[in-house]
């Protein structure tokens, strides 16, 4: 019998935030990523696609040059290519989709 799922380590990739890939395939990864309060995700671009729903916190987004606040059951899609990043206002988790798959995450 093969099993589908895989297990992932978290990873700190800035202080305050832990990254998990929660599953992948080519064309889609899952990606948990867990703030403390004031953690910020820096403004950065890829081409991805990146869908971004709000489990628990409370974050400000910066979206090609706009800033918005988001809470929990919130979501929103990010286009390939734009700028974006992201202050913790409330400690929380955000639950991301990106395709094609982030492979620089693996």
């Amino acid at each position: 019998m093969t099993t589908h799922v895989r297990q992932f380590p978290a990873v700190s990739p800035d202080p305050g935030v832990t990254r998990q890939v929660l599953a992948d395939a080519p064309d889609l990864m899952v990606v948990s990523f867990r703030f403390e309060e004031g953690a910020q995700g820096a403004l950065h671009s890829h081409p991805h696609v990146q869908s971004t729903y709000v489990e628990s916190g409370r974050f400000r987004f910066t979206l090609s040059g706009e800033d918005f606040e988001v809470g929990p059951g919130d979501s929103f899609v990010i286009p390939s290519g734009a700028e974006h990043g992201c202050t913790c206002l409330e400690p929380g988790q955000l639950v991301d989709c990106f395709t094609p798959r982030r492979d620089d995450f693996l």
